[in-house]
């Protein structure tokens, strides 16, 4: 597909995101990293929304379990769900933690409905020395192989 090195990094809470980063791991045979919270997030679906809000509303980064280093690839895809018309904290704090600088971002998301917000421009703001490239969203884990790779495809990597 392309000669660059490709990361594909994604938090995934119900699994939709993890649908989706399978598809374009599939798609670009790039390497695979599960961003995972060192704390992990309640089960209980009222519990986890309002842990969000109060991450979203107190600007809270949580810890992750581990990191990894991006330093070897050009094609970072960064997917997320939207949690509270935004990246989740989690994606966030994998972002703030890693130096996206010359690197090229293809973000992804997964949602509920609400499409992407201000999930991109979030994730920018936070690697503001990172080239992005048009993002994809799907509505939970709707979208298909096919959908992926034209998205892709349009990327022209």
């Amino acid at each position: 597909m392309t000669d660059k090195k490709i990361l594909i990094a994604y938090y995934s809470y119900s699994g939709h995101t993890k649908a989706v980063a399978e598809k374009i791991q599939k798609i670009t045979g790039g390497d695979v990293f599960e961003i995972v919270p060192k704390n992990a997030y309640p089960t209980k679906y009222s519990e986890v929304v309002e842990q969000a809000k109060k991450e979203k509303n107190e600007n809270i980064m949580p810890e992750l379990k581990e990191n990894t280093d991006i330093s070897k690839y050009d094609v970072i895809f960064l997917g997320t769900p939207v949690w509270w018309y935004t990246a989740t904290p989690v994606l966030k704090s994998f972002v703030e933690k890693n130096n996206f600088k010359g690197k090229v971002i293809a973000p992804f998301c997964t949602h509920g409905g609400g499409g992407e917000s201000a999930t991109y421009t979030d994730i920018q703001k936070l690697a503001p020395d990172a080239k992005f490239l048009k993002g994809f969203s799907t509505y939970e884990k709707a979208a298909t192989e096919k959908d992926v790779a034209d998205w892709i495809k349009s990327l022209d990597l």
